[in-house]
């Protein structure tokens, strides 16, 4: 009986442990970059992408609500890079969001504009992501977008590293003085 009193005790004092090493990337990043955001009063943001030439990266802020995130290629760099010389970050937000570069997009929409989040709790709405293979839907439902479980958590791995990239390029050109 002590034996397994044990056990039950190291395993409870490992849940948190656990837990928090499962916490995503991108969870303090998009804490960071909201707070940004709302130091400095905007509500969008773009920048270049410092590992892809030709890549930008932008996002739509709605305070406590949700942030909109897309990063791409776009055919014609220098016209996004006048438009980010001129701090015009909604346009560029736009034009990456409608005119990228065929099989280069990738967009998130992150509710709460707290990370993404692979099972939100209760009937909180799902972040999703949508990228060249198509579109998931982060609802914690994997059966219902036919999904090993294994699988799910990687499709969810993958996502999260990209969207903390994405954010650690924001957060960078905020930090440089937009």
């Amino acid at each position: 009986m002590a034996r397994v009193l044990a056990v039950l005790f190291a395993a409870v004092l490992a849940a948190p442990a656990a837990a928090r090493a499962q916490e995503p990337k991108s969870a303090d990043l998009a804490k960071q970059l909201a707070q940004l955001l709302d130091e400095k009063k905007l509500d969008a943001i773009a920048a270049a992408d410092a590992e892809t030439p030709g890549a930008f990266v932008a996002a739509l802020y709605f305070p406590g609500t949700q942030l909109l995130t897309v990063a791409a290629k776009y055919s014609a760099p220098q016209l996004l890079t006048e438009k980010l010389a001129k701090k015009d970050y909604c346009d560029v937000y736009v034009d990456l969001s409608s005119a990228s570069m065929a099989g280069t997009k990738v967009f998130v929409m992150d509710t709460f504009a707290d990370g993404l989040v692979a099972r939100p709790k209760g009937d909180a709405p799902a972040d999703s992501v949508e990228r060249t293979n198509g579109t998931m839907s982060f609802d914690g439902d994997f059966k219902k977008a036919k999904l090993s479980e294994a699988d799910y958590t990687k499709a969810f791995g993958e996502c999260d590293a990209s969207y903390s990239r994405m954010l650690q390029a924001l957060i960078a050109k905020l930090k440089s003085g937009t």
